[in-house]
């Protein structure tokens, strides 16, 4: 498990409190939960952070006033902010998602990462 620590955007410093932690091997997280159940957006926020530091960025979540950036990904060339969602269907999601990176006074690139909808035939598993 990978802990990333939270970032404050307004005040520009690192947090050392409310962290989150994401699984590099996210089979060896489920056999260690048991759990049954799986949340497919959580799973694709963790695909989301692995591919990022795989990609040699150092990442935070960002820290707003009144609502959170899901990744803030810098590295020598800049940062980047992603929120990441694993649908956009509903329109007040779509909202949420983009006015939060609205919130952001700077011209760093913004991004939503989207889960494109899918379909598992349970025969072939």
């Amino acid at each position: 498990m990978n802990r990333v620590y939270r970032y404050d955007i307004h005040g520009k410093s690192v947090l050392k409190t409310l962290n989150k932690f994401y699984a590099t091997d996210f089979g060896v997280k489920k056999i260690k939960t048991n759990s049954k159940e799986v949340n497919y957006a959580h799973v694709l926020e963790n695909v989301v952070y692995n591919e990022l530091v795989n990609e040699g960025y150092d990442v935070y979540i960002g820290k707003m006033k009144t609502s959170e950036i899901d990744f803030i990904a810098s590295n020598d060339k800049g940062l980047k902010y992603i929120q990441v969602c694993y649908s956009l269907k509903d329109e007040n999601t779509l909202k949420r998602e983009i006015e939060v990176l609205e919130e952001i006074d700077d011209s760093y690139p913004k991004y939503i990462r989207v889960c494109k909808e899918f379909c598992v035939n349970k025969n072939s598993l």
